[in-house]
């Protein structure tokens, strides 16, 4: 258990702008900061962050919180693990109860995964430097190619050895559970009950995540067998999904930040070859095609992305057709072709790294152009295969959802590809069409659901009349006035005809004649109650750490929005807008009396219908008089209402 001064200091320490900025790329909007998401695949920000309250709230997928709650749901941790992770990143030391290592296996079997999967990086390196076997095999191997051991230290480059079960047996003897080395792959039991290391006598490449931990494994074998593969990599497992990661992201996400453009590469030693070169902003899909999760993943650092591709022309031609998806998603791509016969890792090596820097700079080219040439030369003259081309081409512009960049490519490529530029914007324009359609007709995610109307919203409403007996919604309502409670609940005011009183006393004085049909405002109006009755007045923060998740949610919702008003209005155009502050009296009694008008025309719903059901004419005339009053009511609320907004 982490004491409560601990985590006290921990929370007072976080700043939210910083745990999320290093995951995700922020930009100032307003009083906010803004990004993609990273917790849903989206293309223009939803995700703010309100530095003052130490919220991040996403109106795409509603998910938000506080900086401890974003590093449990980014790294799927727990909330005792997600506080050591803050205390590492703020160098605050955590005190607790030691647990023996059968204690935290027992706790957390993910979080078991982890240590052994550190166990076993551990291992490899000092394989690597401290055994005869692991120096004179694995480490003369780097050493002959090039590779400076404060690179591979940088990455923690390893070897393991050239016996079955060598990695098995020492982690099972340190303690280390099998069930969980079979489960990430290190270990692997055949038909006949043997275990076996999956690494044995390979370099190793360990696979990082977001944060750091090792999750996985790549193990090049030194072997000139061809009966052997060249790359073993670990299996999916809890902790290590293939399409999900990028190797080297941790190493290079500061770096890609600040360049604000991510070269990427194929293999694990390109990438060390590239970081030795002096150029830290590199990323390898490790041999795996690209991915969506791996785009989206590049895209909360920067919308630039540069291919640094093989020479092989067949495989260039291979990588083309992948890389639309990249368009798709609105980042920018650029390609450095290296000479025939090289990779980047094999050129940086046999020019130096001066020279493949400056060759990387020296021939960038975008992707569309680079794709154009490309595929025009292996055309030749022969007219059908460059209508393809051109086709091919269009089709790839198609992608960019940004029009003014379409509009530009076009432009390019009517030069290029020797056409009228009103061919390929006609072309282009069938092809978006044709998109649309599909789109359309197979993406029911794309129809809009019930959870994306208003809470009062009626789809009918155009072609029918409203029944007199329906509810009427008043969420909208109770979720206002909670806001305005925990939001202003600590003000002191002194307004006419009221006694002098904080915001909060008031409020909760007038609504004991109000019953809230949403639970969790509910359960915000009763805790709050109770905490005036106690002579206290929570705060916001009161609600947004609160341990039910619900009133937590809720409390971040309310005081999150998507919008913010320019200063550009005032100092710029001279434009004065008025916010809710200015008039907090007309604010609050707004609110008050907007809710009680809803519950009193659902009063008035109840009413009527238990007239139209009775039967007995004395009955049904006691319950008029009854509808008579309620009205009389909302006639005076309706006119408060409207006097205190003139005001």
């Amino acid at each position: 258990m982490i004491n409560r001064e601990t985590i006290d200091k921990i929370t007072d320490a976080a700043r939210i702008d910083e745990v999320v900025g290093d995951f995700v790329q922020l930009r100032k909007r307003g009083t906010s900061l803004v990004g993609n998401c990273p917790f849903h695949g989206e293309k223009t920000p939803s995700f703010h962050v309100s530095i003052s309250k130490g919220i991040f709230k996403c109106f795409g997928c509603g998910i938000g919180g506080d900086a401890v709650s974003f590093v449990m749901e980014h790294e799927k941790y727990s909330y005792p693990e997600a506080l050591k992770f803050l205390a590492t990143k703020y160098n605050i030391e955590v005190e607790e109860t030691e647990f023996t290592l059968e204690d935290t296996e027992a706790q957390n079997a993910r979080e078991s995964l982890y240590i052994v999967s550190q166990f076993a990086a551990t291992y490899f390196v000092e394989q690597l430097w401290k055994t005869e076997e692991g120096q004179g095999i694995g480490l003369s191997y780097f050493k002959e190619r090039g590779f400076r051991e404060d690179i591979l230290k940088k990455f923690e480059i390893g070897y393991s050895p050239d016996s079955w079960d060598a990695l098995t047996t020492s982690a099972t003897a340190a303690g280390h559970k099998l069930a969980f080395l079979e489960q990430t792959g290190l270990s692997i039991k055949n038909d006949s009950g043997k275990i076996y290391d999956r690494f044995r006598g390979r370099v190793i490449f360990p696979i990082h995540n977001f944060t750091g931990r090792v999750i996985g494994f790549g193990g090049r074998t030194l072997k000139t067998d061809k009966k052997v593969p060249k790359y073993v990599n670990s299996v999916e497992s809890d902790i290590y999904h293939k399409s999900n990661v990028l190797y080297g992201l941790f190493h290079a996400k500061k770096a890609i930040r600040t360049e604000d453009n991510c070269y990427l590469v194929e293999g694990y030693a390109d990438v060390l070859s590239v970081h030795q070169a002096g150029i830290e902003n590199v990323v390898a899909s490790s041999g795996t095609s690209l991915t969506i999760k791996q785009i989206g993943l590049i895209g909360r650092f920067t919308k630039n992305v540069t291919m640094l591709f093989d020479g092989d022309a067949a495989g260039i031609k291979a990588s083309l057709r992948g890389l639309d998806m990249i368009l798709e998603e609105g980042l920018n791509v650029k390609i450095v072709s290296f000479p025939e016969g090289h990779d980047p890792d094999s050129y940086m090596h046999h020019v130096g790294a001066s020279a493949f820097k400056a060759y990387i700079e020296q021939n960038r080219d975008d992707f569309i152009l680079f794709k154009a040439r490309t595929l025009l030369k292996e055309a030749g003259k022969d007219p059908i295969k460059r209508a393809d081309v051109i086709r091919d081409i269009v089709e790839s512009i198609a992608k960019i959802p940004d029009e003014i960049k379409a509009s530009v490519f076009v432009r390019e490529c009517s030069n290029l590809l020797e056409i009228e530029e009103r061919v390929l914007l006609s072309e282009l324009n069938k092809i978006r069409a044709v998109n649309l359609k599909k789109n359309f007709k197979g993406n029911t995610s794309s129809q809009p659901r019930p959870d994306d109307y208003p809470p009062d919203y009626d789809p009918g409403a155009t072609f029918l009349p409203p029944q007199e007996t329906e509810p009427i919604n008043d969420d909208y309502q109770e979720r206002e006035v909670v806001r305005l409670l925990v939001t202003y609940g600590n003000e002191f005011v002194n307004w006419d005809n009221i006694d002098d009183l904080y915001i909060g006393s008031f409020v909760i004085q007038n609504l004991n004649d109000v019953t809230f049909s949403n639970k969790v405002c509910a359960k915000i109006i009763q805790i709050y109650g109770s905490e005036v009755d106690n002579g206290r007045l929570p705060k916001l923060n009161f609600f947004i750490k609160h341990e039910d998740a619900e009133i937590a949610d809720l409390a971040i919702t309310l005081s999150s929005t998507p919008y913010s008003l320019s200063e550009n209005w005032e100092h710029k155009h001279n434009i004065f807008v008025r916010d809710e502050t200015m008039d907090l009296k007309a604010t609050i009694l707004g609110g008050l009396y907007h809710l009680k008008k809803r519950k009193v025309e659902n009063m008035l719903q109840d009413v009527l219908k238990e007239i139209k059901e009775e039967t007995d004419g004395d009955n049904q005339a006691i319950l008029m008089q009854k509808y008579s009053i309620i009205k009389g009511a909302e006639r005076n609320i309706s006119k408060f209402l409207g006097s205190v907004i003139v005001k």
